[in-house]
């Protein structure tokens, strides 16, 4: 049992004892924190709007977040079953002071959390999230007297709203989308993506959908984390009834993975790579993506005349650096889609509206566009933390190693070699370290990540 504290929220298994697992008392602690802060220096009414996924314990933390901010005399904006992207636009739409989103994301179903937003509905800063750990430590809250009270306002029609949106941007091409009658397969991870994606596809006028756990009870049929070792039946899915595309997203609907006509996973770092091939022959500029995603993306957009930047990894620091650098495309490898026109935050829903116009406009499929791009294969591993392992020195030693490459110390240790890469970085939701190679060929960055993650075990005796 875990719980893990974090200047992006606070994330845990459900169960066990106070200050070791995501209990109620935790819960209502760090609500507490969040609504005193973002009550600081407020004279009107303060407003907070939440969603959760369909995981099975995101009801009794919604009473309880709710109820606490409600105590500190903060409306609550509800909107229950609901995605991460949503609720970050619906911070906007109800020029509300901030949102909650109740997901342990890729986590298993054991696991629930507390992501927070400020103002923009964007994740917080660095020193906020550490204003609100400082008020989580010295319990230093002032609850509301019984007349000046929160009040509870609920909202049905937020995903509506983000589609909308997402309908609105000029580059959606929802008739062409149309015209070329796709059949599209769905995973939706039995949450809120099984009816959020087939709402969307609907809206762009795809009437042949193929649903996959879809129905938003929180019972996950595999582990929510949309890696291929874990798409089988989408796989086969897709394959066996003539699909045009998979859509794969993961429990909060931030992460979009792709599944081409022949069954074969795209490539969970190749979303962003195809979405910014859509793009950026409408709109030039730069795009952004962190340390531990593909060389893919640069190599595309360097051929596109357009610039690349590599942010630290984190949804905040690529946020940052695309705003720094005025990009307009950015993301993560793991399938987070950040279109700014839209707002700053991984998005699915806007992924998939990319990915369908790229799709339609382009009369390629989706094989035949994976083939276009660059040839990259990367390996994801990890290593557990063991009690007492010195894991800043261990990552010294290895830059000192290596100091004849390139080497990147932004967030963790990434050293680059000529045809390869490796990155050692602690995880911020995780007790681990991890190890991302990529390479020429899959066996290759696989070799790569072996011999790290053997050489820190090796260092670490």
């Amino acid at each position: 049992m875990t719980l893990i504290k974090s200047i992006s929220g606070i994330r845990g298994t459900i169960g066990g004892s106070a200050g070791d697992n995501l209990t109620p008392l935790d819960a209502v602690k760090f609500a507490a924190a969040y609504g005193t802060w973002i009550k600081k220096g407020k004279k009107e009414k303060v407003k907070v709007v939440i969603g959760r996924d369909a995981r099975p314990s995101g009801g009794m933390i919604q009473q309880l977040v709710q109820n606490t901010l409600i105590g500190l005399g903060i409306d609550i904006v509800d909107l229950d079953l609901s995605t991460t992207p949503t609720v970050e636009m619906a911070v906007v739409f109800e020029k509300a002071d901030g949102g909650i989103i109740l997901t342990a994301s890729h986590n298993p179903v054991q696991w629930n959390a507390l992501k927070l937003l400020n103002g923009k509905g964007e994740f917080l800063s660095g020193d906020d999230g550490k204003e609100i750990l400082r008020l989580v430590e010295s319990e230093d809250y002032d609850f509301a007297e019984v007349q000046d009270l929160g009040k509870l306002i609920e909202n049905t029609d937020s995903m509506e709203k983000h589609v909308d949106a997402i309908l609105a941007l000029p580059y959606i091409e929802t008739e062409k989308i149309k015209a070329a009658n796709f059949k599209v397969a769905v995973d939706g991870v039995n949450s809120t993506g099984g009816v959020f994606i087939p709402y969307l596809l609907k809206r762009l006028g795809v009437e042949q959908v193929e649903e996959l756990y879809c129905e938003p009870h929180g019972r996950f049929p595999h582990n929510p984390e949309p890696l291929e070792k874990h798409l089988g039946d989408i796989m086969s899915l897709v394959k066996d009834k003539g699909c045009d595309v998979g859509i794969v997203v993961d429990p909060d609907v931030d992460r979009l993975a792709l599944i081409s006509e022949d069954g074969k996973m795209f490539g969970e770092e190749y979303t962003l790579v195809a979405c910014a091939d859509y793009l950026l022959d409408k709109k030039k500029g730069a795009v952004v993506s962190n340390l531990s995603s593909s060389r893919a993306l640069r190599d595309l957009a360097e051929a596109k005349g357009c610039e690349y930047f590599a942010s630290a990894v984190g949804e905040v620091n690529v946020v940052e650096k695309m705003k720094a650098q005025n990009a307009v495309l950015g993301g993560e490898g793991n399938g987070g889609v950040i279109l700014p026109d839209l707002h700053y935050g991984r998005d699915s829903l806007v992924g998939t509206a990319l990915i369908l116009s790229l799709m339609a406009t382009s009369g390629k499929k989706m094989s035949e566009l994976r083939a276009s791009y660059p040839e990259y294969y990367m390996a994801k591993n990890k290593i557990e933390l063991e009690p007492g392992m010195d894991v800043d020195g261990l990552l010294e030693t290895l830059k000192e190693r290596y100091s004849a490459e390139e080497i990147s110390t932004i967030d963790g240790v990434k050293i680059d070699f000529e045809k390869e890469w490796v990155h050692l970085r602690k995880s911020n939701t995780e007790p681990i370290i991890r190890v991302y190679t990529e390479a020429a060929t899959a066996e290759k960055a696989q070799e790569l990540g072996d011999k790290f993650v053997n050489e820190m075990m090796e260092m670490a005796k």
